[in-house]
């Protein structure tokens, strides 16, 4: 009965605290009042006095606040919060990297000799046999097949929360150093060998591609559509992303995989499956959509691996853009807008698969094409995609596929 009320009144007064705390935070950054720069740093103020003043009145109910505060800001639409989720992932390393400096600095090494060969022992009974039984209990009747049901068998790294909770235990028996020291040793055994062989396990069982070489484009118009299929004839993954219904509709039929948002919304990155995807290339006729775009993503696949058009020269200074504010690598060659492709499309401009050879270099192709030819791909022998850009052409070297794209009658065929 007490042990009941006990925890009605920590949750009670926990939901309360944390409630008020995300309404008083959210009203604030609606009205503006808080300036940019002071954000983050009353964000953890609130934290911390929501917390403490949840204790006062409940024992262990300030986890329960600043954990549903958390939920509340997380998952609320009225502002935005991106820049506090940032402060607090980096807040988050450094308190915990702390944290375990003080959690260990109460062991020594003759703790974790007086275990022996039993702290061996248990590290490989939690690996081969607590955690495969675990996950297969935990996940009967679900969706996973045997390949996923393996791979979370196997990954189970111990962290802050094991070593949280048995210094807690220790403290509170009074002596538990032998428990503290097994517990560390099992954060440094599965930490260890999940973080050495996880890559290597996930690439065996079919469910990671060590380098992904699926293209996602922004826009499905019927430029993007072109090199799309041309890349997918020649056995690239693609996606396109596209708030156009007709768009999506004639790249559907086309045989193209698409997703209907607008590629600077959430939704994109938390609802799309972006497995086989390794480089993003914004083609719309926006060239801020395509710098913001090519920003987003580069968070995603790197920023050398994120293009975008270029962007047409102004005649005025005061309408040119700055180079600092366009993300996002050239595409295919300065000239590249989305007027010059746009055009060259409507001429009737195809794009054209060439495989380069000892006999038919890339001179010879430069010599059947000449000017009219726009490099666009450049596919190895092993499958790898390079894209051309001006600031880093490939090496146009034998062996090599070239998707370019051509004026609709080529004087020959290569």
């Amino acid at each position: 009965m007490i042990a009941g009320s006990g925890f009605l009144k920590t949750m009670i007064i926990g939901s309360l605290a944390g409630v008020v705390a995300a309404v008083f935070f959210l009203e604030l950054l609606k009205r503006h009042w808080i300036a940019d720069h002071l954000q983050s740093p009353f964000a953890l103020m609130l934290v911390v006095t929501s917390f403490t003043i949840s204790n006062l009145y409940a024992h262990e109910s300030g986890l329960v606040a600043v954990t549903l505060m958390g939920v509340i800001l997380a998952n609320q639409h009225r502002v935005t919060i991106h820049h506090i989720v940032e402060f607090k992932e980096n807040l988050t390393v450094l308190l915990i990297s702390g944290l375990f400096i003080l959690l260990a600095a109460r062991l020594n090494v003759q703790n974790f000799q007086d275990l022996g060969w039993r702290g061996a022992a248990f590290v490989l009974f939690v690996i081969t046999v607590a955690r495969p039984i675990s996950v297969g209990v935990s996940t009967i009747g679900s969706d996973l097949n045997t390949a996923e049901r393996v791979f979370l068998a196997w990954l189970a790294p111990r962290g802050i929360v094991a070593a949280a909770v048995a210094s807690v235990f220790a403290l509170e028996l009074g002596r538990g150093d032998d428990f503290v020291a097994a517990t560390f040793m099992v954060i440094i055994g599965t930490v260890g060998v999940y973080g050495l062989t996880t890559g290597w396990v996930a690439r065996r069982l079919g469910l990671s591609i060590p380098d992904p070489q699926g293209i996602l484009f922004a826009s499905a118009h019927p430029g993007a559509r072109a090199i799309a299929k041309a890349l997918q004839d020649a056995g690239v993954a693609v996606r396109l992303i596209d708030r156009n219904p007709e768009n999506l509709r004639v790249a559907r039929m086309e045989g193209l995989p698409t997703f209907y948002a607008d590629i600077l919304s959430d939704a994109v990155q938390e609802e799309l499956d972006l497995g086989g995807m390794g480089r993003f290339l914004a083609l719309t006729s926006n060239d801020e959509v395509n710098s913001l775009a090519a920003s987003h993503f580069a968070e995603i696949f790197g920023r050398s691996e994120v293009y975008r058009l270029s962007a047409p020269p102004e005649r005025s200074r005061r309408r040119e853009k700055s180079a600092e504010v366009l993300h996002g690598r050239v595409l295919f060659d300065n000239t590249a807008t989305y007027d010059f492709l746009d055009k060259r499309f409507e001429s009737g401009a195809v794009i054209r698969r060439t495989r380069l050879t000892d006999e038919f270099t890339f001179d010879d192709f430069r010599n059947e094409f000449r000017d009219s030819a726009l490099l666009l791909f450049a596919i190895d022998e092993h499958g790898h995609v390079h894209v051309c850009t001006p600031d880093h052409p490939p090496n146009l070297r034998a062996g090599l596929t070239l998707l370019s794209l051509v004026n609709a009658e080529p004087s020959a065929a290569a």
